[in-house]
């Protein structure tokens, strides 16, 4: 009998480290009026060059309460014990289905154990809780060490993004017309981050222009740099390539340690839009 570890799509894991350490991945959906895509599914510059060319915002859904039942059932049949850590109920119905198709399986199984654990986050702020959980049920612990693995990375884990426009959260609702209209005039950027007690975005300050974000966001890392040490580093973007590059270039010479480079999908892409770009880190 082992543990079993799953996600959702919105952690953004790669591939690699998924396979390495059995992580199970449920997908995350994208819909347009005309065609809807599993995250994974679709190319990221087609989802974003897409909305570009109609103006268009889609929606989102999370994986249905079936997707959970089947996935969780064939691992329940082999035996295993299953921990889902998923993205913040606050912003998606994810862990709502988790939890329901948790409440049926267990009376069919009821000698199993099913944990479904709120990152209250997303993106790798979330994968970085998963990673945890999953290397220490891969080193052999047990489920009281994945879940106390998970809740220290929550505990020490740092979010910050900045839109470089504010026309998609104009679009998603998120602040009004004249707010952009006035913030895009006056080059207002935003830092924002994701409440790790609320699961919900929230607001840090505002700045004048892209680099002054940047700049502030850096002046943050390295006061907690400073503080508390820096374990894991992973730079963000939003179909920005080039730019998320030379910030992981800068961020790997300044500190000396391996920094991530992570391209932010869809889902999470459609509320803050192309060129954003920010980075989740780990203190000690």
């Amino acid at each position: 009998m082992g543990i079993r570890v799953f996600t959702d799509s919105t952690s953004y894991i790669d591939e690699e480290t998924c396979r390495r350490l059995n992580i199970q991945v449920l997908q995350l959906s994208v819909h347009f009026p005309d065609e809807s895509f599993k995250e994974n599914e679709v190319e990221h510059s087609y989802f974003y060059s897409k909305i570009e060319k109609t103006g268009i915002i889609p929606t989102s859904s999370q994986p249905s309460q079936g997707e959970f039942l089947n996935a969780f059932r064939d691992c329940l049949a082999e035996g295993d014990d299953i921990l889902g850590i998923f993205i913040s109920s606050a912003m998606s119905g994810t862990c709502a289905n988790a939890r329901s198709a948790r409440e049926r399986l267990l009376q069919e199984f009821p000698e199993a154990r099913i944990e479904i654990v709120d990152s209250y986050t997303n993106c790798m702020a979330l994968g970085l809780q998963v990673i945890a959980a999953a290397e220490a049920a891969k080193a052999g612990g047990s489920m009281e060490d994945a879940l106390q693995a998970a809740a220290d990375t929550r505990s020490r884990v740092h979010f910050y993004f900045v839109p470089e426009t504010l026309e998609y959260l104009k679009k998603g609702g998120r602040i009004g017309t004249a707010s952009a209209l006035l913030g895009s005039i006056l080059q207002i950027r935003p830092i924002l981050t994701v409440d790790m007690e609320k699961g919900m975005t929230h607001l840090v300050e505002k700045t004048r222009g892209n680099a002054a974000a940047i700049r502030r966001m850096l002046e943050m890392l390295e006061e907690d740099y400073r503080k508390k040490g820096l374990k894991q580093l992973i730079v963000h973007h939003i179909n920005a390539a080039d730019k998320g590059s030379r910030l992981r270039d800068t961020l790997a010479e300044k500190y000396q340690l391996p920094v991530g480079l992570c391209a932010i999908g869809p889902v999470i892409g459609l509320h803050t839009g192309l060129g954003t770009i920010g980075f989740v880190y780990c203190t000690y």
